[in-house]
């Protein structure tokens, strides 16, 4: 059966949870052990698929079709371990499944409680896949003293309980520095680590996130009133790059002091090798180029963060500094594009939901269409890229999406794209309706697609059969393929069955590729995404040309 890490945080939250997580998951395999990486997210949404980007960052999508926390990209990138759908859970899950067996009977009349009906529910969830890994790690979203995450501490405390000698508590906090004073203070981290041993739980490990580095005295100190060993007091410091944490964490004993709290003294010597040529990679770029991300959700950069980290592998890829500048696509609305695209080597327009900004996305690919600038569209960007072909090369003036329509309240344009309403999902068919509710009603997770021999992403990919993650309920229409592709715009990748679009591409355009999946999901710093890697490698040809 696995060991259990419990990651909490205290005294302010977006201190780094998941991305310590994700580096001690990294650390745990280089010394060979099996790894699985859990979020428990207090919030009482469902899932954070309704969410708004500027509210909650990107929604990270698994193979089996989960909506999940961006943590959970982290997890995915740093280990390369797929995500699923029982690693991420909420308290609007779990209050929703514990209401379901309620009015179905389950408890038997029983008065329902927090305790322990729902730290019941919390502590099944955790167990899941118990006899996979050597590790579970599983990190709690939020601070310790929320009031909405008490159910959760209270199940973690519980199951150390239950499993006792076989869990951990890893703890991440703050030292802030007054520069008055010209010192840390370690008051903040006491007060967190007290009020979770108010509650029960007593911390192994400290992780001290702090812009300076943590002289010993305070080390010592922190040791002492938290009540844990002058070596599980570990710094944690500001990087350079996030994928320099298993290093730095291992320099300062993490992994070591992980092992020492299970009492593990056996364990082979981690191999970072990967990671030393990662961080050489970063380190040690030969060149630069730079890329515009024209999107809907710029103000946020955790909006488009798979994005940007599949953006980065693939200069470590082509050993170049990625530049990436994000730009609002409303921008280009009521002006022209020129001035702020000619300085760019590469155009990419992300996904998104709604209309705003969408004219701006068409001017974009008009822009790198007629330049010859290297252009990556991902769902609504490729849907954008068909519709400003529509526009511009098969003579539809008025193409658009069914989505906008349906938005508006009113029919303004022929629908290219259209509202999807029925589709093969394994051996069953999906259904849905345009007024059905919003959550988890997409096309969501892994669908195979067939890539036309001999055309540009085939290449890319080495192959004609792919698999990709989805996100999306609208569908480029098969019925204007005739007509795009006279035009020159090629539907290289098909669905199984023939019906769905799934990527288009200009095949004398230096590079220009647009996928209905989103293949940033699925990239990381040691294996970049074959897209990724490509379209940067014509955005250093074009920097060479310009």
């Amino acid at each position: 059966m696995a060991r259990y890490i419990f990651i909490t945080g205290g005294v302010v939250s977006s201190l780094g949870k998941g991305l310590a997580s994700a580096a001690l998951g990294a650390l745990l395999q280089a010394r060979g052990y099996s790894v699985r990486l859990r979020k428990l997210d207090p919030y009482l949404n469902v899932d954070p698929g309704t969410m708004s980007p500027f509210e909650h960052g990107e929604v990270f999508v698994t193979d089996d079709g989960a909506e999940t926390d961006l943590d959970l990209g982290h997890y995915e990138r740093f280990t390369g371990v797929s995500a699923r759908k029982t690693d991420s859970i909420s308290s609007g899950r779990i209050y929703s499944t514990v209401l379901e067996k309620e009015r179905r009977g389950d408890y038997l009349g029983k008065t329902i409680q927090v305790i322990p009906h729902v730290t019941n529910e919390i502590k099944d969830f955790i167990k899941i896949g118990d006899d996979e890994v050597d590790f579970m790690l599983c990190e709690i979203g939020g601070t310790v003293g929320d009031i909405e995450a008490l159910p959760f501490f209270e199940a973690i405390r519980q199951f150390s309980q239950d499993r006792f000698g076989e869990c951990i508590f890893m703890h991440l906090t703050l030292l802030p520095y007054i520069a008055a004073a010209g010192e840390l203070k370690t008051k903040p981290t006491q007060h967190s680590v007290k009020e979770l041993r108010s509650i029960g739980i007593a911390p192994d490990i400290l992780m001290c996130r702090s812009e300076h580095p943590i002289p010993e005295k305070e080390r010592a100190k922190l040791a002492l009133f938290c009540n844990v060993r002058p070596e599980a007091v570990i710094p944690a410091l500001d990087l350079d790059s996030i994928y320099n944490a298993p290093l730095a964490y291992h320099r300062e004993g993490m992994d070591r002091a992980v092992l020492n709290a299970f009492n593990i003294t056996d364990a082979p010597e981690p191999d970072l090798t990967k990671w030393h040529d990662v961080m050489e990679r970063v380190n040690h770029p030969e060149g630069e180029v730079k890329i515009a991300i024209v999107g809907k959700y710029t103000q946020l950069g955790d909006a488009y963060k798979s994005i940007a980290e599949a953006l980065t592998h693939g200069g470590m890829h082509n050993k170049v500094k990625v530049r990436a500048e994000w730009i609002d696509s409303e921008l280009f609305e009521g002006e022209d594009v020129t001035p702020h695209l000619e300085g760019f080597n590469a155009i990419l327009v992300p996904g998104g939901f709604g209309e705003r900004g969408t004219e701006g996305m068409i001017k974009a690919a008009t822009y790198a269409r007629e330049h010859n600038v290297p252009y990556f569209g991902i769902c609504l960007g490729m849907q954008m890229a068909v519709t400003e072909a529509a526009r511009n090369l098969a003579g539809i003036a008025d193409a658009g999406s069914e989505e906008f329509d349906h938005e508006a309240g009113e029919k303004r344009f022929t629908p290219i794209v259209y509202h999807l309403k029925e589709w093969v999902e394994g051996n069953r068919t999906i259904q849905r309706d345009e007024a059905d509710d919003k959550g988890g009603t997409m096309r969501l997770g892994a669908y195979n697609a067939t890539l036309k021999e001999g055309s540009r992403i085939a290449e890319i990919y080495g192959t004609t059969a792919i698999s990709e993650r989805h996100r999306h309920r609208y569908e480029v229409d098969m019925g204007y393929r005739e007509a795009l592709e006279a035009k020159g715009l090629i539907f290289a990748g098909i669905s199984p069955d023939g019906k769905l679009p799934e990527t288009v591409e200009i095949s004398d355009h230096p590079w220009y590729i647009g996928v209905q999946f989103h293949p940033e999901l699925k990239s990381k710093p040691f294996e970049p995404h074959p897209l990724f890697a490509s379209f940067v490698k014509a955005a250093v040809k074009q920097s060479r040309l310009v």
